[in-house]
This record gives structure tokens, sequence and C-alpha cells, in this order.
């Protein structure tokens, strides 16, 4: 079956690279460039008069940075997926790019295989990283990662989920938690369901290392 196109919008000040980025991502029949832009501002106009699937932005740029741009541009546009592409290898910023909701993280560096390579993860709905920094940090902990530090507003913990949430991380059974709450063990069942469909996490061990890594354990 022919995939419909997938639009993709670029955002980098150097028009030569968005050019050369252009040429590789049209070299595959079902990816198009709809909109370039050269600074986050410019991103986020453009991203309201076009729709796009994909957005390949570079971290350095003017105006809005890479890493507010895709803060933003995911709290207005939630449903458009967000690669960055960069020069830079520092951990610290592919944990943030992340944590602000990003899809993926490549380097310039990277092939031009890595790059459509990228695209069709993040495509498929799955995260992406350059083989240059996955060490330390497999596809599914970035996956994890993005889901849980990254949360839009409609999708955060309620108070009752975050209360459950802990008490899972203590070990707690759905029994033992029922009995705590004075609630039923089939409406527990259900608030752990949630927060996991929240979270994007299917496996309790998951569940316990993040609930430990945000502090709702007591």
């Amino acid at each position: 079956m022919k995939r419909h196109p997938y639009r993709i919008v670029l955002a980098d000040d150097h028009t030569i690279v968005r050019q050369g980025i252009k040429r590789v991502i049209e070299e595959k029949a079902d990816l198009t460039v709809v909109g370039e832009a050269s600074d986050g501002l410019e991103l986020l106009s453009l991203l309201k008069i076009l729709d796009a699937d994909l957005v390949i932005l570079d971290i350095s740029m003017p105006n809005l940075r890479g890493i507010e741009a895709t803060r933003e541009l995911k709290r207005i546009f939630p449903d458009v997926k967000v690669l960055i592409l960069t020069m830079y290898k520092d951990k610290e910023l592919l944990h943030h790019a992340f944590s602000s909701g990003a899809d993926g993280y490549v380097l310039k560096e990277d092939t031009d295989e890595e790059l459509h390579t990228a695209i069709e993860k993040i495509r498929k709905g799955k995260v992406y990283i350059s083989p240059r920094l996955s060490e330390g940090l497999t596809n599914a902990s970035a996956q994890i990662r993005r889901n849980l530090l990254f949360k839009p507003p409609l999708e955060r913990l309620t108070e009752r989920e975050m209360e459950i949430l802990r008490l899972i991380a203590e070990g707690k059974s759905n029994k033992e938690i029922a009995n705590l709450l004075f609630i039923s063990i089939r409406t527990v069942q259900n608030h752990r369901a949630n927060i996991m469909s929240k979270l994007g996490i299917k496996k309790t061990a998951d569940l316990i290392r993040y609930a430990i890594h945000q502090g709702y354990t007591s």
C-alpha cells in the first residue's frame, strides 16, 4: 500500500545546510519538505499555516533556540514530531532535548542513511538516538524519558494517580493500595492502566524506576 507523503519542515539558520538536508530527505519518494525556517520564532509561525508531520531543527538558532522551540512547539502542536539535527554531542543537551519532547536526536556528522533511519523510526512512533550518543542511553530508555519528562498538559497525572504511583513504587499490591485508599481493587487496576498509558510505560519495573527518579516515593 502506497503511503501518503510524510510532510517535513526544516529549521536551521544556515540556508546551505537546509538545502543539503532537503536533498537528502527527498531522495525518498514518500518524504517531502513543505517548509523552511531560519529560527525558532519563524518556525512556530510557519507551523500555524502548514500541515506538518515532522520538524527537523537545529539546537543553535537565533531568536528562539532549538530546545525552547521544541518545548513550545510541542505545547502548541502536540501531534507534530521533532527530530533534533545538531553538531553538539553533549549528553546533557541530549537529555534536555528528550525532556522537552523531542522524538529523535541525530548529529550532523551522521550519514544520510542515519537521517533516513531516524525519520522512519519516528514516523512509526518510536524514538531515535545517533549511534554516537546511544551508549548508556538505549532507545527504550529514551522513549521512557521522553514520555515521562515531557507531559502535555492534558496528559499529566492526577493527584490520585500520583498517589497510586507512589504506592506502587513502594511495593504495595493492588489489594494493599485499595485498602489504604478505601477504593476497590478494580479502581486501582483502572488507575494503574491509566498511569501506564499516559506515561507510555508497559512494564511495572519501568514505572517504579520513573517514580523513584521523579521523587514520588516517600
